[in-house]
This record gives structure tokens, C-alpha cells and sequence, in this order.
């Protein structure tokens, strides 16, 4: 069994030893995640399954893949150096405490920050997108540090097998089959299907509805679709560092209107900037176990976006080790053929 698998097991059986034991609903619900996870984590010859940090889910769903068309060359991620703790209420016209809050304000700044920004690219169907990742981890513990540098090489629209990195250790990720997709989306095809209104978006990430579906409206979401609606946009966010143009800042928008997503000032990212992070309580899991996402953390002027802020763990029992992960993405092209370097 994978990290991730045992670390889920852990959790449902300290919750139940700690607190009183949960309803049904909530029980299953848990154990279809850990069960998601646990065969997403223990395949990672099959997808970008990232131990941790990144959970990739590969699901057999029928659906066509767009194409697309263009180039691009390396872009080197900008190093500009230039809250409280309020979290971001139900979104609805009518409630007015949806005014003003601290998470959904540096959301919100972010995602103008990117519209204002961001590069448009629009790969051909043949390409790879590549992308490189510095990511710094640290035992808990012992104190001890370790740098890692990952590649990655996506192809555009998933025909072609990609190379994937995970804190130095990388595999090949083979084509998706027939009838089968992968959440988030990693070719480019799918995600241009995604709508870049936030609200739209939401609506999209909910398996009973679509984003035309006038019925439907953000007051009508459930606590517990919320808490998918948050995993859905988290592993947009984490997993796909390149976008089509405007889906970025409209999953920005999408995650400030999540009930629970908060801001914590003062949090360092993996170049020792103080910035503001973006994190969320997710209502379906225990108190005090933590959520997927970990944090998103902001340039405190601008919001601009800067850098995770992830935990994770290895080994069992006497030889747990615990660790604290910073990353930024330094830069992304998208080139010709896979291990090609711009």
C-alpha cells in the first residue's frame, strides 16, 4: 500500500479512537475517498499520480478531446519581490456576508492579477507542454533539507505517453485509453472545455448538473459537494500549472467562493517571502486531520500567487517521517518532443 493509503487508514482509525464515530454517509463517503486515492497512488507507472502532494484521479468516462494549435517558448516565472483569518462565506447575491471577506478578497486579487498577466498559449495536439518545479522539503524532525528539480513533459492532447516527476523520481505516463479520463484534465482539448466564469465552473464540477443547467445555483450546493467542489478546484489549481487563457483566474474566483477556504497571514514560501496563504477547512473530515490542498500562498500587496506550501509522510510506526514542502513553479515551455529541454 502506498504513503498516501496508509496515512488515510491512519486518520479513519485515530478518528475513531478520539472522537464520537461518524454517521453512514460520512463513513462511506470517507472510504470512497481513501479508496480513490489508494488506487491512484499505488499506480503511478499508469498516471501522474503525485505521493502526497498530488493525487491524480484516472477515472473510465466516455468523453472527446478538442484540438488545439500554436507554439510557445520558455516562460521564466517572474520573481517580483516586492489577513486575517476570515473565511469566505456561502456565495449568494442576497447574503451580505458574502462582502469583504479576507480569503475570497486575495482570490479575487489574484486571479486579476493573473488575467493581467498571463501568457496566452495554444499548443498543437503533437506537442508537450514541459514544465520545472523546484520544490525544498524538510524533516520535521531531524531539521535536514533536500532540494529537488522536477521536469515534467505533458503531451497536449494525451496521445502520446508524458514523462512525470515527483520530488527527483520520474516515470513514464502512458496515453489515457479508450473511455478513460483523468481529473484534473492534463490535455489541452479537455481543459478548453472548462468554462472560465467561476460560477459556471463550480456548476461544471457538480456530477448532477452542467454549467448550462439554469436550475441550478451556487445557494443550492451541498456541504458535502462543497467539500468535492474544493478537491476538484485544489488539484486544477496544483496539477496543472499551465492553462488556457482565463480558466486560471476563474479557478481562482471559483476557490474564493468555496465556504471554509480562509486566509493566514505570514507564511513563508520556498524563496523565505512572508506572504498570505489560502487554505481550507474541509467539514467532511475529522477536526484536526487536515485537508487536500494544503496551502496556496500570495504576494501580501498584490496577491500575486507564489508557491505551495504541502505536508507529507513516509514509512510506518517507528519509522514515520513527516515533512514540509515549498514549491514554485520556475518555469514552462512547450516544446516539440518529450525530454526536449527550450
Amino acid at each position: 500500500m502506498s504513503d498516501r493509503g496508509i496515512d488515510e487508514l491512519r486518520a479513519l482509525r485515530e478518528y475513531d479512537a478520539e472522537a464520537p464515530p461518524l454517521d453512514n454517509a460520512t463513513r462511506n463517503r470517507a472510504r470512497a475517498r481513501l479508496f480513490a486515492a489508494m488506487s491512484t497512488t499505488s499506480a503511478t507507472d499508469r498516471s501522474a499520480a503525485r505521493t502526497g502532494r498530488r493525487p491524480v484521479l484516472r477515472i473510465a468516462l466516455t468523453g472527446g478531446v478538442a484540438a488545439a494549435v500554436a507554439a510557445g517558448v520558455l516562460i521564466a516565472m517572474p520573481d517580483h519581490d516586492k489577513g486575517d483569518g476570515a473565511r469566505a462565506a456561502r456565495p449568494g447575491t442576497s447574503s451580505p456576508v458574502m462582502r469583504n471577506v479576507s480569503a475570497r478578497t486575495v482570490l479575487n486579487d489574484a486571479a486579476a492579477y493573473e488575467r493581467k498577466h498571463e501568457k496566452a498559449v495554444s499548443p498543437r495536439d503533437d506537442q508537450f507542454v514541459y514544465t520545472k518545479e523546484i520544490i525544498q522539503e524538510t524533516n520535521q524532525e531531524t531539521g535536514a533539507e533536500k532540494s529537488y528539480v522536477d521536469e515534467d513533459w505533458r503531451s497536449v492532447d494525451g496521445s502520446q505517453r508524458s514523462w512525470v516527476m515527483e520530488i527527483g523520481h520520474g516515470w513514464w505516463a502512458p496515453p489515457l485509453q479508450k473511455d478513460e479520463t483523468m481529473w484534473p484534465p492534463q490535455d489541452w482539448g479537455t481543459l478548453r472545455k472548462l468554462p472560465t466564469d467561476p460560477e459556471k465552473l463550480i456548476l461544471s464540477l457538480l456530477q448532477k448538473t452542467g454549467p448550462d443547467d439554469r436550475n441550478d445555483s451556487l445557494d443550492d450546493i451541498t456541504e458535502e459537494e462543497w467539500s468535492d467542489i474544493h478537491f476538484s478546484l485544489a488539484g486544477l489549481l496544483k496539477l496543472v500549472p499551465v492553462m488556457p487563457e482565463g480558466l486560471r483566474p476563474a479557478a481562482y474566483e471559483a476557490l474564493g467562493m468555496v465556504p471554509g477556504v480562509r486566509a493566514v497571514p505570514n507564511q513563508k514560501d520556498a524563496k523565505g517571502r512572508t506572504g498570505v496563504a489560502i487554505t481550507y477547512d474541509d467539514p467532511m473530515i475529522p477536526s484536526g486531520k487536515g485537508g487536500y490542498g494544503g496551502f496556496f500562498i500570495f504576494e501580501p500587496r498584490t496577491h500575486r500567487f507564489l508557491g505551495f506550501r504541502d505536508e507529507r509522510t513516509s514509512g510506518d510506526g517507528a519509522n514515520l517521517k513527516r515533512y514540509v514542502q515549498l514549491s514554485y513553479l520556475d518555469g514552462w515551455a512547450v516544446v516539440d518532443k518529450v525530454k526536449q529541454r527550450p
